[in-house]
């Protein structure tokens, strides 16, 4: 791939020579848009306890500003007992207090506003906190809360007559997706981990519910939503005895905890889910036109098929997500590697499936996959993020991708995420996402600058006295400066905003992208 680099460079002065032909089109303030995903915990400290928080993120929303960012999506700052680090809720109306107050999240959207910054919250709809009050609530089959969750008395064996979970279903985080619950006898479904109960979406009373969510935080004025975790939202419906169908071994692997050992046919990408999206996109479009202002973006998670994930837009009918996410650029590489090939692949399997009228994005990384310049290589990095912003749409970047930033080492000692923990020693590196969320690099000094405290809650990465903010912008050429230059380009290029798009294989190393 030695030629990529200088082949996308070359490429800006086909760009440019379309500007006098381009007609600019009208376009909502989403489609053209930089995206910017924040982890809270590892973005900036400001009060020396090693983990980040809404101070930090507001003291740096004028460096977002500075990169061009249209809107920065916060991985969630929600009350939580922090098992899955904020991704298990028990109170989704108040913030975190390890990240601030209400009053600080007010803070930061009035100093995003002032800079014309859109702030995106991360929505977790699948599951809550077993600490939350509704499952407590559940648990005791208190009235109006019975159903909130998936309950089953389970099956008992017939040979040893003992107790036995209803089906054969596995989480995400290794082994069984049933809990028992002594309390009220029965078994709970959890598609994560254990202490994060799913919600029951057949019970209108969490459909309304999690509705609620979305305009109380709508109303604190946030911008819109990224949707956590969609394809699990929905199991099956059980059989007429009220059972579900176990799950047929898969062969992809001959580890009987790990969830791909089994196909998930029963247990996600169920048609209900595509609805719920339906109806989070008319909450949104209700909540414009009886408040004005901008229109909110829906986001979507999905590692859905095609088939599935395109639905998520919408249809002739019903509006859906505004932007389900598109991961072919991670997710082809991971399995086939980096050439120009694969890149052709994957960007075919998004555009040639996507209906017709919609807004592609683009997306090298996130908080649940191997920074991006540790899977391409660093040697890359520049490349790829010319290439999401030479394509046409949507740009999508995590904390860190625009100073090159690489995986950290964690031992399986300072390990602490689930599902690296759920795990051993011996395979933890193969389920860890802690590598990809160590604190953000901004500077060569004490703790690379992301706080001022002793210890940061997870290691630094061992690079970060020479990939960090403030040595890439002192320096004559950099990955911060390449990136910057990039994004001041599409925001200014009307063909780059509204233009069309071809793109070839020349070789195995040259991928050539005209707009």
């Amino acid at each position: 791939m030695e030629l990529v680099a200088l082949l996308t460079l070359l490429l800006f002065a086909i760009t440019g020579q379309g500007e006098c032909a381009s007609v600019a089109t009208k376009k909502d303030w989403w489609q053209n848009a930089q995206f910017y995903q924040i982890y809270p915990r590892s973005f900036m400290d400001s009060d020396g306890d090693g983990i980040g928080d809404l101070n930090g993120i507001t003291s740096k929303l004028e460096y977002l500003k500075d990169l061009g960012v249209t809107a920065a999506w916060l991985s969630p700052i929600f009350t939580s007992p922090m098992v899955d680090f904020g991704y298990d809720i028990s109170d989704f109306f108040d913030i975190q207090p390890e990240y601030g107050t209400l009053d600080d999240f007010r803070a930061l959207i009035k100093r995003a506003n002032e800079l014309d910054l859109k702030i995106v919250l991360d929505f977790v709809p699948n599951h809550s906190s077993n600490e939350s009050i509704w499952f407590k609530k559940s648990v005791n089959r208190e009235r109006g809360y019975e159903d909130y969750y998936v309950w089953h008395d389970g099956k008992v064996n017939a040979t040893t007559g003992e107790r036995e979970p209803p089906t054969n279903w596995l989480q995400y985080f290794r082994g069984s997706a049933w809990e028992w619950n002594e309390v009220r006898q029965q078994y709970y479904l959890h598609q994560f981990a254990v202490q994060q109960p799913d919600l029951n979406y057949r019970n209108p009373a969490v459909v309304e519910q999690m509705k609620r969510v979305l305009r109380y935080w709508l109303n604190e004025g946030v911008s819109g939503f990224r949707c956590d975790a969609l394809p699990p939202l929905f199991e099956v419906l059980p059989d007429a005895e009220g059972q579900y169908p176990d799950e047929v071994v898969s062969g992809a692997t001959e580890d009987v905890d790990d969830r791909n050992y089994l196909t998930v046919k029963y247990i996600e990408n169920q048609p209900e889910t595509i609805d719920m999206v339906y109806q989070w996109r008319t909450v949104l479009d209700d909540y414009q036109r009886i408040h004005g202002g901008n229109s909110s973006v829906l986001l979507i998670e999905t590692y859905s098929p095609a088939w599935f994930t395109m639905q998520f837009y919408g249809n002739r009918s019903r509006e859906g997500a505004h932007l389900p996410f598109n991961f072919n650029l991670i997710t082809v590489m991971e399995e086939k590697g980096l050439s120009a090939v694969n890149v052709k692949e994957a960007i075919d399997l998004w555009l040639n499936n996507m209906p017709a009228g919609r807004t592609p994005n683009w997306v090298l990384g996130n908080h649940d996959k191997r920074r991006a310049a540790s899977r391409y290589g660093k040697e890359y990095i520049d490349a790829m993020n010319m290439l999401v912003m030479i394509l046409p749409g949507v740009s999508v970047t995590y904390q860190g991708e625009e100073i090159g930033m690489t995986d950290g080492v964690i031992s399986w000692e300072d390990t602490v995420d689930p599902w690296g923990c759920n795990s051993n020693p011996d395979i933890y590196e193969q389920y860890t996402r802690d590598p990809e969320r160590t604190p953000f690099q901004w500077t060569s000094g004490a703790n690379a600058g992301f706080t001022n405290g002793s210890t940061t809650w997870l290691p630094l990465a061992a690079d970060y006295k020479t990939v960090n903010v403030e040595v890439e912008l002192a320096a004559e050429e950099s990955h911060l400066k390449i990136y910057k230059e990039l994004v001041a380009l599409r925001k200014s290029s009307i063909t780059l905003q509204n233009g069309s798009t071809k793109y070839w294989v020349i070789s195995e190393d040259i991928f050539v992208v005209q707009r």
